[in-house]
């Protein structure tokens, strides 16, 4: 079984191969391709890779590479997980919209869509690559943000499903909280990638979400940041994306106050680096998991096994909507559990979505078709139509002078 992985360089690299190291006999792996232009990263990753494998007695061959025709070839799945631009135009996703007031977030907002600007037409001509020398392979996409670029690769007609860590990193804090192993614990998942709510807990048939309101209320709150009350009243958990929402204003301030994610990762990014050239490194370094992506490989790993070992379980993953949230178009990307086999991911059937849910989630679903035509055509007018869409912006000033900082910052990414 070849898989490979696109952006093959990132310092989150080791973290995947830790993952196919310990859960072999899910994913019997013979090759992995890495697939980075940057050499340097590129050498380093792949070194420490190959001697995780080794310690762990796996016999799959690491290859390393910038050549995607080389690296994608006969691949059965191809994970994208790049970020173009780097931390740099990261850290300005995170600080230019405080200039006027806004969340500064990679993901979400201002930021979020300058993400989606720099990154649908990458990511969509290297999806021709998979397309043209490994043709039958899956695209898992972790690269964000996640439901534009799933939607991007969607409508061009790839096979492909996004992914996430912010359910399976639900699942296991529930689980771990229960004291029950994970497998047990089904999510009542529903939204948009990172907009998103867990409206159930479900354990062997039964729902035990009141119960973890109720004894662990404020430790859950404490983990996304929002206040217990909040949780108790509505009898739901939202992501921790949710905070940007419903606590805006405190988080500018927070954010204003303080160096940057990225400044913060970039940091990390460099110590690991370091970390990763010493040949006598051949397990995950603790500090990778203060980088960010708890229990990626571990969904990365079951999702590939189940599009490729057609084992029909459930997952949450990203994927059209084609009616399983009546109030948005069938074409909108969703994150919902869904049966995932060989032939791709079926969502499963969800209760009625609340109003206060449904709203905010049709509005984001709406920003997101925006911000891929942006993405897709380019222009200022696209650019502020879906700034003005966008919750976290809403007005006309704002998204006007918001449009002129985010296109000059980001002009040398785009190909419009």
């Amino acid at each position: 079984m070849r898989l490979a992985v696109i952006g093959g360089g990132s310092t989150y690299t080791p973290e995947l191969i830790d993952g196919f190291a310990r859960l072999r006999d899910e994913l019997p792996l013979t090759e992995i391709a890495l697939i980075d232009p940057d050499a340097t990263r590129l050498d380093l990753v792949a070194g420490v890779s190959r001697r995780m494998l080794r310690r762990a007695g796996h016999p799959a061959k690491v290859i390393a590479t910038a050549d995607v025709a080389e690296g994608v070839a006969g691949a059965d799945a191809v994970l994208f997980q790049l970020r173009v631009g780097g931390q740099a135009a990261r850290n300005v996703d995170e600080t230019l919209p405080l200039e006027c007031g806004c969340v500064g977030q990679e993901t979400t907002g201002a930021g979020g869509l300058a993400k989606a600007l720099r990154t649908v037409p990458v990511v969509l001509e290297l999806a021709e690559q998979v397309r043209a020398h490994a043709p039958d392979a899956w695209i898992v996409d972790f690269t964000n943000p996640v439901g534009i670029v799933t939607r991007a690769l969607l409508d061009a007609g790839h096979r492909a499903i996004g992914l996430c860590n912010v359910a399976i990193g639900f699942q296991r804090r529930f689980a771990r909280h229960l004291g029950v192993p994970p497998e047990r614990v089904a999510l009542g998942h529903v939204g948009l990638n990172h907009l998103t709510w867990e409206r159930s807990v479900v354990v062997d048939g039964v729902d035990v979400l009141p119960r973890l309101l109720a004894e662990h209320g404020q430790e859950l709150a404490d983990d996304i940041g929002l206040p217990v009350g909040l949780l108790r009243r509505l009898q739901v958990v939202p992501s921790y994306y949710l905070r940007y929402f419903y606590a805006h204003d405190l988080v500018v301030g927070e954010q204003r106050a303080k160096p940057s994610r990225a400044a913060e990762v970039a940091a990390m990014e460099q110590q690991l680096l370091e970390l990763y050239a010493d040949p006598a490194v051949d397990t995950k370094p603790d500090l990778l998991d203060k980088r960010g992506g708890a229990y990626y490989s571990e969904a990365a790993v079951a999702l590939i096994a189940s599009l490729l070992g057609d084992r029909g379980d459930v997952q949450v993953i990203n994927t059209r909507n084609d009616g399983t949230l009546p109030f948005l178009r069938d074409e909108a990307v969703i994150e919902v559990p869904a049966r995932v086999s060989a032939s791709g991911a079926a969502p499963l059937p969800v209760d009625p979505v609340e109003p206060l849910y449904a709203g905010l989630i049709a509005n984001v679903s709406a920003y997101e078709e925006l911000a891929l035509d942006a993405a897709l055509h380019g222009g200022a007018d696209r650019v502020r139509n879906a700034l003005l869409a966008h919750p976290l912006i809403g007005q006309e000033a704002v998204a006007d002078e918001l449009t002129g900082l985010l296109l000059a910052a980001n002009e040398r990414y785009l190909p419009w």
